[in-house]
C-alpha cells in the first residue's frame, strides 16, 4: 500500500518533475549523482579501471562498492522519512549520491577522487538551486522596514519566517510557507520574510542564528502588537533550536491558523474593507519584493 502511494504521488507531480529537472541545477546535479555509473559501465573507459571482482571485470561493481552503495541507500531513505516536499526528498538523494560518488572515486583512483571532489565546488559555486518563485501573499522586509511594518497597526498579527537563500531548509519550505499565505492571509493576519543571510543585523536582534550548526532556519515568528509572541523552531536556555518539523499541518496546529484567520479577517470588516482572498494567477507581490527575490 505505502509503495502504492508513493507511486501515485510521484505520479501526480511527474509534470513538476520535470520542469524541475529541465534548470541548469538539476541538470548538473543529475550528471553529478550518476558520475561513477558511467565511469564504471561506460566501455572504452571501464577496462581501464581497478577492480577487487574475482572474475576480473572492471566493468561491473566489485562487492565492496555494492555495500557501500547499499549502506547509502538506507541512509536517504531514513532522511527522506522525515521530508516534506519533492524538492526535499530530490534534494536529499542527490546530497547522499554525491557523497556515495566521492567515497567510491577516492577508493578508485585518488586522482579521480579529487577530480570529482573539484568538479562538486565548481558545481556548487556556480549552480545555485533554484528559487520559489510561484504565487505567494508575502512581504518582503529589509532591515530598515521590518520594525516599522511590524509596529505599524496593533490590530494586525504577522508571522514572519527567518531564512536565508543558501539554506536548503528554507528553499524547500518556500513553497510550503507560500501556500500558507494564500490561504490564510486576510486584513488582520499578515505574512512576511526576511532574509537574515543578507541582513545579519536582523538576525541579532531578533535572536535566530545563521549557523548551520544551529537548526534555526528556518525559523517561524508570531507577532502581535509588534511583539513576540511565539516562534518555531523553539530555542532552549542553550541557545540550540529544539527539532520541529515545517510541515503545514504542524504550522496550522501550532500557530492555531484557523482560529487565528477567523478573529483577523473581521479587522477588515470592521473598517469597512471588503476582503477577498488572494488568487493564485493573480500579481500577489510588489515590484520591489519580485526585485529582492530575484536579486537572491
Amino acid at each position: 500500500m505505502a509503495l502504492l502511494t508513493a507511486l501515485f504521488a510521484f505520479l501526480y507531480h511527474l509534470p513538476q518533475v520535470y520542469k524541475w529537472l529541465l534548470k541548469p541545477y538539476y541538470i548538473a546535479s543529475l550528471f553529478m549523482s550518476i558520475a561513477f555509473l558511467l565511469v564504471r559501465k561506460t566501455p572504452g573507459i571501464c577496462e581501464h579501471l581497478s577492480t577487487q571482482r574475482e572474475d576480473g571485470n572492471s566493468c561491473d561493481f566489485d562487492w565492496r562498492e555494492v555495500e557501500i552503495l547499499m549502506f547509502l541507500s538506507a541512509i536517504v531513505m531514513m532522511k527522506n522519512r522525515r521530508a516534506i516536499t519533492i524538492e526535499q526528498h530530490l534534494g536529499n538523494i542527490i546530497l547522499f549520491c554525491k557523497v556515495a560518488n566521492v567515497i567510491l572515486f577516492f577508493r578508485l583512483d585518488i586522482r579521480l577522487g579529487l577530480l570529482y571532489l573539484t568538479l562538486c565546488i565548481v558545481s556548487l559555486m556556480t549552480c545555485k538551486p533554484p528559487i520559489y518563485m510561484g504565487p505567494e501573499y508575502i512581504k518582503y522586509f529589509s532591515d530598515k522596514t521590518i520594525d516599522d511594518e511590524l509596529e505599524k497597526d496593533n490590530r494586525v498579527t504577522w508571522i514572519v519566517e527567518f531564512f536565508a537563500n543558501w539554506s536548503p531548509e528554507c528553499q524547500s519550505f518556500a513553497s510550503v510557507y507560500a501556500d500558507l499565505s494564500l490561504k490564510y492571509n486576510c486584513a488582520g493576519l499578515k505574512f512576511g520574510k526576511v532574509d537574515i543571510g543578507r541582513y545579519s543585523e536582523v538576525a541579532k536582534k531578533y535572536r535566530v542564528s545563521t549557523s548551520p550548526l544551529s537548526k534555526q532556519l528556518p525559523s517561524l515568528v508570531l507577532f502581535q502588537g509588534g511583539k513576540e509572541i511565539m516562534r518555531r523552531p523553539q530555542v532552549d536556555k542553550k541557545g540550540r533550536a529544539v527539532s520541529w518539523t515545517f510541515t503545514e499541518e504542524n504550522i496550522i496546529r501550532e500557530f492555531n491558523l484557523n482560529e487565528l484567520y477567523q478573529k483577523s479577517k473581521k479587522l477588515g470588516k470592521t473598517k469597512g474593507e471588503k476582503f477577498e482572498r488572494p488568487k493564485p494567477e493573480a500579481e500577489t507581490i510588489t515590484a520591489m519584493d519580485t526585485e529582492s527575490k530575484k536579486d537572491k
